[in-house]
């Protein structure tokens, strides 16, 4: 095995693909042959680092460099300048926003130090395209210990043990799941892995498959032998690309070294794993409108019970489980599940992964132990709300996930407190917004998602979420009316109640909890018809503070609909007749002379 000196890992998930990662990633094979560096520094494709918004990322071993930003014309100064003469590259590096102190090694960056990674342990650290890498890192190790020293039953009792719970919105326990599909009795029985990531935003399951793809793969040949299947079905999103073809590459190269397929590792276990295209319907997140659309049917829920675990796919039993659930299996059978379960709180163990977005100064993939505050995440870690902003609201749990407010910001993350709380952990989307949103177009805005991706099976989700996006778009257009914010709460009361799965009955989740914690901005567009926010262009309008005003004309130039007039000397004037509330002066007027009413 050949020993490298340095080893130049460039990420090659899709948000830096998207950045320009591919032509760093040669111009760095490049350079380093050009140098004659070629068998002294290797360089890497990996999945996603984290940090999404400052692609293309580079991080450079063994000092831990993280270059942020790196364009193809960066890579021969980093070459010459980092890896011949051993001096980092300080314009590159990673700047805190605030401070705009930089820092020489990952480790030392707030958004890294305080994370802890077990599903995204592999991400960012390895090739997902070489199974030797994988195998180097302890890959396979936990389904060679599963099938060579525990019993079926003993796999799933470390799994309860351990106090896994489902990461894929309902949290429920796994090692229950996995002990109904045991129990159940059927001739052939399934493994399904939900890679159905559907949540706007969210990209948390897409990253583990792009940068740690075997690992699903070893989780779900573990819950085959823990249940008795075999054969697996992985339901992934066909705008993954990059997650398809390296799931791909991973299936052939396990069968390829005996791991999977027929007489796994000479145990006599047999397993198989399949892939199947999603076609981005919101509803194929649900297990069994997935399982429907595996079959090759319409993928719409259907009544429980019987649930998957006694008949699901094909009318067999099934578990299914979401990535990041799989994520977790390998290294709680390797490590055990004592260990797993002193990670977190008392009912949530373990870690869990959050697409953080929004208004916020690092956005990104962020795991943390389960009990962290919400503060820690929002501030600590991910660098506090841009623009020095007022922190107004988080959003976790995906379009169905409720707003807490700041009063809320010390609570911890938790599957409980969270559904106490009006929200819910969904599958891990984290939304943070601040002063300058309106909280009743926020719920319209996800109102609006929910309802054009309903299935329609369910009248209570058809009929009553179109209702409530009704009243919403009444309200924020200025014509709401006295009792609608009482008839909003007992549609959405009703939707929870009656709706047929999980996500109809989640749906009204913003509308209830920004009526719960923000009443008084519906009140103000019902009773005074005024936005708090600024942000309902029905209830705004624009004018110029003549004291302000020093007749530049800027914001005539950057008016589209030339509403805005002047002379010299003069303080501009605005037509609100012609004001399409485009907000174009407000954001360019350099005296802030323009102000929202």
């Amino acid at each position: 095995m050949e020993i490298y000196r340095a080893h130049v890992l460039v990420c090659k998930g899709t948000g830096c693909t998207a950045s320009g990662s591919e032509a760093v990633l040669d111009a760095f094979e490049k350079e380093i042959e050009k140098k004659g560096l070629s068998k002294e520094v290797k360089v890497v494709q990996t999945g996603c680092l984290g940090l999404c918004e400052l692609g293309p990322n580079v991080l450079i071993y063994p000092e831990g460099s993280y270059y942020c930003t790196v364009k193809p014309e960066d890579v021969p100064e980093i070459v010459e300048e980092h890896l011949l003469k051993g001096r980092i590259v300080e314009r590159l590096l990673y700047k805190e926003p605030d401070t705009k102190e930089r820092f020489r090694s990952l480790m030392d960056i707030d958004f890294y130090k305080k994370q802890k990674r077990i599903a995204l342990r592999h991400c960012g650290l390895i090739n997902p395209e070489i199974i030797e890498e994988y195998i180097a890192n302890d890959g396979y190790a936990a389904l060679a210990k599963a099938l060579t020293q525990m019993k079926p039953q003993e796999v799933i009792d470390e799994i309860k043990k351990s106090g896994l719970r489902g990461r894929g919105g309902g949290g429920f326990p796994t090692g229950n799941k996995w002990q109904f599909a045991a129990n159940a009795e059927g001739d052939i029985k399934y493994v399904v892995c939900n890679a159905d990531e559907g949540d706007p935003g969210a990209f948390m399951d897409r990253s583990v498959l792009e940068g740690d793809p075997h690992t699903i793969l070893e989780a779900m040949e573990i819950a085959g032998y823990a249940i008795g299947a075999s054969e697996g079905y992985i339901y992934v999103r066909a705008e993954y690309p990059i997650a398809v073809k390296r799931l791909e590459i991973a299936i052939e190269q396990a069968r390829n070294h005996g791991l999977l397929g027929e007489n796994i590792l000479g145990t006599g276990f047999n397993f198989d794993i399949f892939l199947r295209l999603g076609s981005g319907a919101f509803v194929c997140g649900e297990e069994t409108a997935l399982l429907a659309s595996v079959e090759g049917r319409r993928g719409e829920p259907r009544p429980r019970p019987p649930f998957p675990a006694n008949k699901g796919l094909w009318g067999k039993p099934t578990i299914i489980n979401n990535v990041e659930t799989f994520a977790n299996v390998p290294e709680i059978i390797l490590k055990g599940a004592d260990w797993f379960s002193s990670i977190g709180s008392e009912k949530s163990k373990g870690t869990k992964v959050f697409a953080v977005g929004g208004k916020i100064n690092h956005t990104g993939l962020v795991e943390i132990p389960m009990g962290t505050p919400l503060r820690e995440v929002i501030y600590d870690i991910c660098g506090g709300i841009a623009n020095n902003k007022k922190f107004k609201a988080v959003q976790t749990g995906g379009p169905s996930g409720g707003c807490l407010p700041a009063s809320l910001l010390d609570m911890p993350i938790e599957y409980d407190t969270l559904v106490q709380a009006g929200s819910m952990m969904g599958s891990g989307g984290m939304i943070v917004m601040d002063e300058d949103n309106c909280m009743v177009d926020i719920a319209k805005f996800f109102l609006t998602f929910t309802q054009e991706e309903s299935c329609g099976k369910c009248p209570p989700c058809r009929i009553g979420t179109k209702r409530m996006l009704e009243i919403l778009e009444r309200i924020t257009n200025g014509e709401g009316r006295e009792g609608d914010i009482e008839l909003l709460e007992n549609l959405a009361n009703s939707v929870k109640a009656s709706a047929l799965c999980g996500l109809g009955q989640t749906a009204p989740n913003p509308v209830l909890s920004t009526i719960r914690y923000f009443r008084d901005e519906y009140e103000a567009h019902i009773k005074d018809k005024k936005c708090p926010a600024g942000a309902c262009k029905a209830l705004i309008h624009y004018e110029v503070v003549p004291e302000k005003c020093k007749s530049c004309g800027v914001c005539a130039k950057v008016c589209p609909a030339g509403a805005i007039s002047g002379e010299r000397k003069q303080p501009y004037k605005i037509d609100t007749d012609k004001c399409i509330k485009c907000n174009s002066c407000f954001d360019r007027c350099p005296f802030d002379a323009i102000v929202k009413i």
